[in-house]
């Protein structure tokens, strides 16, 4: 037998297997295929919702757990689907202070897959100096001063760990987001629904009231601002560091501009949860995350007026025949 089809006699029965062990989970599980099922999807949402579901002796947590160690792409992608409600319902209950072994479990494997697979090295990107002229660019008098690029760092330098620590915390749940935001092309898009419904509870604010944001209000700005006030809400809140804000904020940027922007379903709840994530950098006074959450507004309030306008090309419907 060769290497591939040894490599894939392997994956076939690792997949046998994660099925078997999530029947006993799902009693009602009757389906060949796991990833992209909707019917399976929702099952196990509805379980991690449940309130011992994060438990060190949850079985659901240790088949993720399991499923994701596999190490076969497909058992992956779905364990990937489920993040953003293990890190809603995570870190909704942290203030709760009640023991979520089973979630950090698996956050813990998330966060160990990308250590390892990228050695522990920061994600850098070089910036060009504009300043410079290109490979493409003639010039007779060439500058002679010739500044070094900008290297910025996209997701710092990760380390080795075994426990999830309250000062560890942001950083480990943002690993998870960037490792499914990196996938995101493979994600349904209840999963990307689901996490904007989160980023509106973490945000812990209305944000109905930039829902114009573009224009003066500065004649009722007190008015708004004790309106806010009255619709805050404490429940479910939770810190946003920039650790984990910023792949929120690129799950959010896909969610308003990716290819499946035209899923209104999606493009209002993405919409909606920028809003609120806007007035909780506003409330919170957070410059870093003020500019880029008011550049997504502005970048959806286009999308979203050509979302309520009819298409001029759909074909009118009628369900008599004209000849």
């Amino acid at each position: 037998m060769s290497g591939g089809e040894e490599g894939g006699s392997e994956s076939g029965e690792k997949i046998r297997s994660a099925k078997e062990n999530l029947s006993l989970i799902l009693p009602s599980l009757s389906t060949t295929t796991l990833l992209g099922n909707q019917e399976i999807y929702s099952q196990i949402s509805r379980l991690l919702r449940q309130p011992n579901s994060g438990a060190g002796d949850n079985n659901l947590c240790r088949w993720l757990y399991d499923t994701f160690q596999s190490g076969v792409s497909e058992l992956q992608l779905l364990v990937l689907s489920f993040v953003p409600i293990i890190a809603g319902v995570y870190l909704s209950r942290v203030a709760e202070r009640k023991p979520q072994a089973g979630f950090e479990a698996v956050l813990l494997a998330l966060y160990g897959h990308q250590t390892s697979s990228r050695a522990g090295q920061p994600v850098s990107v070089t910036l060009p100096d504009l300043s410079q002229g290109s490979v493409y660019h003639e010039s007779k008098s060439p500058n002679k001063n010739n500044s070094s690029s900008t290297v910025a760092v996209v997701s710092p330098a990760l380390e080795p760990h075994g426990t999830v620590r309250s000062t560890r915390r942001a950083r480990i749940v943002g690993v998870a987001l960037e490792l499914f935001f990196a996938k995101i092309p493979h994600m349904p898009a209840s999963s990307k629904i689901h996490f904007c419904e989160f980023c509106k509870i973490w945000a812990g604010q209305d944000g109905d009231m930039y829902m114009n944001f573009e224009e003066d209000v500065s004649g009722k700005e007190l008015e708004l601002k004790e309106k806010e006030k009255e619709k805050e809400k404490g429940e479910g809140r939770v810190p946003l560091p920039w650790e984990l804000l910023q792949p929120v904020l690129r799950i959010l940027g896909h969610c308003l501009l990716g290819t499946n922007h035209n899923d209104c379903e999606l493009f209002g709840a993405a919409s909606e949860a920028c809003r609120c994530l806007f007035a909780r950098s506003m409330h919170d006074v957070n410059p870093q995350a003020i500019l880029p959450m008011r550049s997504l507004l502005r970048l959806s309030k286009p999308l979203l007026t050509n979302h309520l306008l009819p298409d001029p090309t759909d074909l009118p419907f009628s369900s008599v025949i004209s000849l």
